[in-house]
């Protein structure tokens, strides 16, 4: 993700906060309009991803900002939260639907109908949720701060502070908070091959998995704004970050799919096909699972990481 505009050369702290933040807020604008004639899907999951944004932007450039009261990172938060209850549902729907469903024996497709049943009549209240958001006064006072701040932005004395100064003391602090996270030693003691030990593991501490899914996405967001600022060492780890990002999501969405298979079915052995295929896919991520833990819990990659944060490289910026 690139924010450039026709002038990079020399911009402030304030000066990038500002870019970011326009740049998510019209990704969010431009697809608020077909989120409500409920068409596309994707057009739900950009608006969501550039909700996100926005939020992980007015996180990140805290330091520089003095944005009007409405334009609170709780709010911003809380309207992702909506977008991302719809989302979800999208998500498990076509999981279900297409990657599932073929390949079950006739008897588990027909049970899987009723569960589809429930998607969608659960996605009517969601989308109807997220049609109120859109539409409410909290959402419009929101959106108007933000455009007026823009148009005229404030800021603390240290968003005059020339970019190439202060990025390393943005990102460092992010990048220390991941790699602290607790979730980087879930089954780190031995090499676990077995399919059961597997299942007892993300049974016992998925949500920790989960926790550090979401810390990934909110340091990539962070680091994806200034990636042309940096070389290809730092890129490098924004591709880790984001396979791991995508690999520990894998293993979200099937947990996901076996809570509500439970709750609507009353027990997931109704459907052994498709049980044991969602076990045989959190088995093989958490193989690659492993292999990016190994990597990170190496005291050079650890140590790589911060000195690729603090050798930004400004001379290639325009």
């Amino acid at each position: 993700m690139i924010l450039t505009d026709n002038n990079t050369q020399s911009k402030t702290l304030g000066d990038w906060a500002s870019i970011a933040i326009n740049k998510h807020l019209q990704k969010v604008v431009k697809h608020e309009k077909d989120v409500l004639k409920d068409k596309n899907p994707e057009d739900l999951h950009q608006m969501r991803v550039g909700m996100r944004r926005l939020r992980s932007a007015i996180v990140g450039f805290a330091p520089a900002l003095k944005l009007p009261k409405p334009a609170t990172e709780k709010r911003i938060g809380k309207i992702a939260r909506i977008l991302g209850s719809l989302r979800d549902l999208d998500v498990l729907d076509a999981a279900l639907e297409n990657d599932y469903k073929p390949s079950l024996p006739a008897k588990e497709q027909k049970y899987l109908e009723t569960v589809l049943d429930d998607i969608k009549k659960q996605r009517r209240y969601a989308l109807k949720e997220v049609k109120e958001t859109i539409e409410s006064k909290q959402y419009r006072v929101l959106k108007e701060s933000l455009n007026e701040w823009l148009k005229q932005p404030e800021y603390h004395k240290i968003a005059k502070m020339p970019i190439d100064e202060v990025l390393p003391d943005l990102l460092l602090p992010e990048i220390s908070r991941l790699l602290l996270h607790p979730g980087w030693l879930v089954g780190n003691e031995d090499k676990i091959v077995e399919l059961k030990a597997v299942e007892k593991i993300l049974a016992e501490q998925g949500q920790l998995l989960h926790s550090l899914r979401k810390e990934t996405k909110r340091v990539r967001y962070q680091m994806e704004v200034f990636s042309e600022f940096y070389s290809e060492n730092y890129a490098n780890y924004l591709e880790d970050i984001k396979a791991i990002q995508e690999i520990l999501g894998k293993i979200q969405d099937s947990h996901v799919l076996t809570e509500f298979l439970e709750a609507s079915a009353g027990n997931i052995e109704r459907v052994p096909t498709l049980n044991s295929e969602l076990a045989k896919a959190n088995y093989d991520a958490w193989q690659q699972w492993q292999n990016l833990q190994t990597k990170y819990l190496s005291v050079d990659k650890r140590k790589g990481f911060h000195v690729a944060i603090l050798e930004p490289k400004f001379n290639t910026a325009s």
